[in-house]
C-alpha cells in the first residue's frame, strides 16, 4: 500500500521535528518546509494527502497558503496550527476550507487523531464545486457593496464573517475575499468600478 503524504509548515523547527516524527511513525511519508513561501510552492507543485500550516509566519501567513491551496487544489484538506488561537482567526480559517486546526501545543495523540479524521474525510467527500453555483446570491452581494458603504467596511475588517447572511459556497467566498475579480468576471460579467475597487481593496488587507 502507497504511504500517505503530508506536508507540514512552520517557522519553528521544533515544531516539525515533532509533528514528523508523529506522522512518520503512523507511515507517513513527510516532507516540512521553515519557509511559508515554499511551504506553499511545494504544495501547489507536488502531491499531498495533507497540508498542516501554522497560521503566523515571517514570510507568508496561514490563511494566504489556505487560500491558495483551496483555489488550486479544493480537495486537498488543510491543517492549521495556531498558538494564537481566537475564535475569530479559526472561524475565519474554517469558512474559507480548513478542515480543521490543531492549538499548540498539542499532543501527539491529538494531532494523530486530527490528521486521521482530515484525511478519511477527503477521502470519502467530493470536494467542493469550484465553480460559480449562487450567481444571484453573488449579484446581490455585488449590488449591496456598491452602495453601501457600511457594508464595505464590514467585508473589509470582518472578511468572511460579513458573508454568514448569503448563501454561498467556500469557492465563492475565497473570490469574494481574496479580490479574485477575473474569477467573478468569468463567471458573472463585467463588474463596475466601485465594485473592482472594493475587491481591490479586500485583496490588500494583511489577512493574507
Amino acid at each position: 500500500m502507497e504511504k500517505r503524504k503530508a506536508l507540514v509548515i512552520d517557522d519553528e523547527q521544533s515544531v516539525l521535528d515533532k509533528v514528523s516524527k508523529a506522522l512518520t511513525d503512523e507511515d507517513y511519508e513527510v516532507d516540512v518546509s521553515l519557509s511559508g513561501q515554499k511551504g506553499l510552492e511545494g504544495a501547489l507543485k507536488h502531491h499531498y494527502d495533507i497540508v498542516l500550516t501554522d497560521i503566523r509566519m515571517p514570510d507568508m501567513g496561514g490563511m494566504r497558503i489556505l487560500r491558495d491551496i483551496k483555489i488550486a487544489k479544493p480537495s486537498l484538506p488543510v491543517i492549521i496550527m495556531t498558538g494564537y488561537t481566537t475564535i475569530r482567526s479559526v472561524g475565519q480559517a474554517m469558512k474559507l476550507g480548513a478542515v480543521d486546526y490543531l492549538e499548540k501545543p498539542f499532543t501527539p495523540d491529538q494531532l494523530l487523531k486530527t490528521v486521521t479524521s482530515a484525511v478519511d474525510l477527503a477521502a470519502s467527500q467530493p470536494p467542493e464545486e469550484h465553480g460559480l453555483i449562487h450567481k444571484e446570491e453573488m449579484i446581490k452581494l455585488l449590488e449591496r457593496a456598491e452602495s453601501d458603504n457600511e457594508f464595505i467596511f464590514s467585508l473589509l475588517d470582518f472578511g468572511a464573517d460579513a458573508l454568514d447572511e448569503y448563501d454561498l459556497s467556500g469557492p465563492e467566498k475565497l473570490a469574494l475575499l481574496t479580490g479574485d475579480i477575473s474569477w467573478i468576471e468569468n463567471k458573472i460579467g463585467p463588474l463596475s468600478p466601485s465594485q473592482r475597487r472594493w475587491l481591490e481593496l479586500r485583496k490588500s488587507l494583511e489577512i493574507w
